[in-house]
């Protein structure tokens, strides 16, 4: 008996830690998944009307794997007439100019770094010229305390950008042409376009949420193998 007592005891060690090692990872779907899903900069509003002005703003909910943002280096794009950044008791802000005058970057450093879980935001004014593209891209430069981000890749024509690994932040130049269209398309068929929206809200569920309950999951049924291995072996 007594040299089957260390055996019965060990087993159960190894079954039990195998079950907490799988429970955990699989736990750990849940935490990494979504972040790397979310994690980019945007900017807000995304779109702005031709030979027009607009206040936008870049924000982040992470840092450089989860190291606190100290500053954004974001690079202007050919197209503005004018940048005026916005005063922030958050950031100490740098402007360079191109030899033209115009401003061709920004930076914002942070007084006090961001921590990865919360939310930073910087804006600024920015006045359309003549010649603006359809598309503004803004290449941001994400400095932390340890690391960098380059977000700075922008979609080909007629590629999806949501499959870029670290897409630009992206604003869309409309005209006025097309906002009466839009206007106009909405208030004939709103009611139909609130029902697809809702459809496709419903079906369309993100790779975060879905890799998370696949993580969720998989760590509930790691965790009730362990136990169950842990009761036949005691």
């Amino acid at each position: 008996m007594s040299s089957k007592t260390p055996t019965s005891r060990t087993s159960k060690f190894r079954y039990t830690r195998r079950g907490a090692t799988i429970a955990a990872l699989a736990a750990g779907l849940v935490l990494i998944a979504p972040a790397a899903a979310q994690a980019h900069v945007g900017v807000s509003p995304d779109t702005v009307q031709a030979d027009g002005s607009a206040v936008i703003t870049f924000s982040f909910t992470h840092g450089c794997e989860n190291s606190p943002t100290t500053a954004l280096r974001i690079t202007m794009p050919e197209g503005l007439a004018s940048v005026s950044p916005t005063v922030d008791a958050n950031w100490d802000i740098a402007v360079e100019r191109a030899d033209n005058g115009l401003v061709s970057a920004v930076i914002y450093t942070a007084l006090t770094p961001i921590p990865s879980d919360l939310r930073g935001a910087a804006s600024m004014a920015i006045r359309l010229g003549e010649a603006a593209p359809a598309a503004l891209a803004f290449p941001v430069e994400q400095q932390c305390e340890v690391g960098v981000a380059e977000w700075v890749e922008i979609a080909e024509d007629g590629a999806d950008p949501h499959e870029l690994d670290a897409p630009a932040p992206v604003v869309t130049v409309t005209t006025a042409d097309q906002t009466a269209s839009d206007a106009t398309h909405g208030e004939h068929g709103s009611g139909q376009n609130n029902e697809a929206a809702e459809v496709g809200d419903s079906a369309a569920a993100p790779l975060g949420t879905i890799l998370g309950a696949g993580g969720l999951l998989a760590g509930i049924a790691a965790l009730i193998v362990a136990v169950l291995a842990y009761r036949r072996s005691a």
